[in-house]
């Protein structure tokens, strides 16, 4: 498929072998994110995020960066300027993309292959898994120039890293690389440069060969029950279950027949054949 490119030209997408790769195109800027970016990309996951032709998202960036967070001038001073209510917009522009990438449809995939900096700790936390570049760099530089991390950077690290390595990233206002930042937790894993595409493709794979309501009932799961008690938690599941069933009722038994009558099945080795899954009754 041809990429599409949002009106703007600072986002796109295409969608190749089941996989939708969505880019940051802002290359010139290091992919920093402005107000268009932020509205241009909530109106792109919303318009392909039903589509059928793809069961994983994958986020990236053009060129050298990931994304090196808000644009200073776009987001911070032209929107200062013109008083409270633009400012208020343009948070609600960034908040509202990535509230839409945290609770998405599909599994959504950071392939973070440079610079990740402040705000683009929003999007990164929204993904469901990250990867990245050993030599990608990871950093809350907003102490820098005197400000904390907002925009929910400071919960973003709290929730991914313990409590020392979160007090050292936000005070400090030291770079990590990816490495590191797969050592704290902010991504799964951290390969070469040359890898990455090759490793998130392999990962997006996988997920494609699993039950797709099964997937978003357990990616909403993990997100959900780490703010409950343990009680709630197990209350919550019982009813995720079942309404899970009611979707794709037929996607459990499937799994079950192809493991107990069928024995071509072993659930610790990998998904059952949706191929051979009837339709939900």
């Amino acid at each position: 498929m041809t990429k599409v490119i949002s009106p703007s030209g600072v986002a796109a997408y295409e969608i190749k072998d089941g996989i939708a790769w969505v880019y940051f195109t802002r290359s010139e800027k290091r992919n920093c994110m402005s107000p268009t970016l932020n509205k241009e990309m909530g109106d792109l996951l919303a318009e392909i995020e039903f589509r059928d032709d793809f069961g994983v998202l994958v986020l990236t960036g053009e060129g050298t960066s990931w994304s090196a967070g808000m644009d200073l001038k776009e987001y911070f001073r032209e929107a200062e300027a013109k008083g409270l209510g633009a400012i208020r917009e343009a948070q609600a522009q960034a908040y509202s993309w990535w509230r839409k990438l945290r609770w998405y449809q599909k599994p959504t995939i950071a392939m973070v292959n440079g610079w990740c900096f402040g705000g683009a700790y929003g999007p990164l936390f929204a993904c469901d898994l990250a990867f990245a570049a050993e030599d990608a760099q990871f950093g809350l530089s907003e102490i820098n120039w005197g400000i904390l991390p907002g925009g929910a950077a400071s919960k973003i690290i709290r929730e991914l890293a313990n409590f020392r390595n979160s007090m050292y990233h936000a005070m400090m206002g030291e770079n990590v690389d990816g490495k590191t930042a797969a050592q704290w937790g902010l991504v799964n894993e951290a390969v070469s440069a040359d890898r990455l595409e090759d490793r998130v493709t392999e990962v997006a794979k996988v997920l494609l060969e699993k039950n797709p309501v099964a997937l978003k009932a357990t990616k909403d799961a993990i997100r959900r029950v780490g703010e409950m008690t343990y009680d709630n938690a197990e209350d919550y599941l019982v009813r995720a279950q079942e309404a899970a069933n009611y979707f794709d009722n037929m996607g459990r038994k499937e799994g079950i027949k192809q493991f107990i009558d069928d024995k071509t099945f072993k659930p610790g080795l990998g998904a059952y054949d949706k191929s051979k899954q009837p339709v939900s009754e």
